[in-house]
């Protein structure tokens, strides 16, 4: 799994607006990509959009178990209300598979955004727990969903951060960061680091509503 691999990836919430993004990221840059929804239709016409930008068809949509089963790796990009039936309901099939939890659970009250309490501690750790053969890591939380889907060949200003405790998968994660900032990921450190990660989203949207910007996480005193 080194440098130029192809991954065969599945986006399971891949007709929101990060899991499109990202698959529209890897997409352009040689991934084969299967968005996965509860809809088929839906994820079907997600893929057919993001084809017709590439003007190839290296990506399909299927419902979410379809989406799995022939994947190398799985990537969570769905809200954080039902995750947990929705990983449980899939658990056989991510057994051995790299799974990576982009989950932040959140809410929102007049206030704005804040951080939800997570019983098992932050979303990648709950996927892990309710799929333990699964290599789970948690990764591309901060990346904004405009710019995921924009006209920039990078979104070089910013860095994916990367927690887990298998060192494969995370590396993984890490080389996939590549085709969306054009550098490898961080490596954060263990998949508790979620718990601290996750919640720092709500960070970033309260200052993209005081600004009116799109912010996101870079990390000074790295080689480049």
């Amino acid at each position: 799994m080194g440098d130029g691999t192809t991954y065969d990836i599945a986006v399971i919430g891949g007709t929101g607006p990060q899991g499109r993004g990202l698959g529209y990221r890897w997409a352009r840059h040689g991934h084969r990509v299967v968005l996965g929804s509860r809809s088929a239709e839906r994820a079907e016409q997600t893929a057919a959009e993001i084809s017709d930008r590439l003007h190839d068809a290296r990506v399909t949509g299927a419902t979410n178990a379809d989406a799995v089963a022939d994947a190398d790796v799985v990537v969570l990009s769905v809200p954080y209300d039902g995750h947990d039936d929705l990983v449980a309901s899939l658990a056989d099939r991510l057994a051995g598979k790299v799974v990576v939890s982009c989950v932040n659970p959140l809410g929102f009250d007049k206030q704005g955004p804040y951080s939800l309490d997570v019983p098992g501690g932050s979303a990648a750790e709950t996927a892990a727990a309710l799929a333990p053969e699964a290599r789970v890591v948690g990764a591309f939380h901060h990346v904004s969903a405009p710019l995921l889907w924009g006209d920039a060949d990078y979104l070089d200003h910013e860095d994916v951060l990367v927690c887990g405790d298998d060192a494969d998968a995370k590396q993984v994660a890490i080389e996939l960061a590549r085709a969306v900032t054009s550098r490898d990921g961080v490596d954060a450190g263990r998949l508790r680091i979620a718990r601290q990660l996750e919640p720092w989203t709500a960070v970033l949207i309260s200052i993209n509503k005081r600004y009116k910007t799109r912010s996101g996480i870079a990390v000074s005193g790295l080689p480049r």
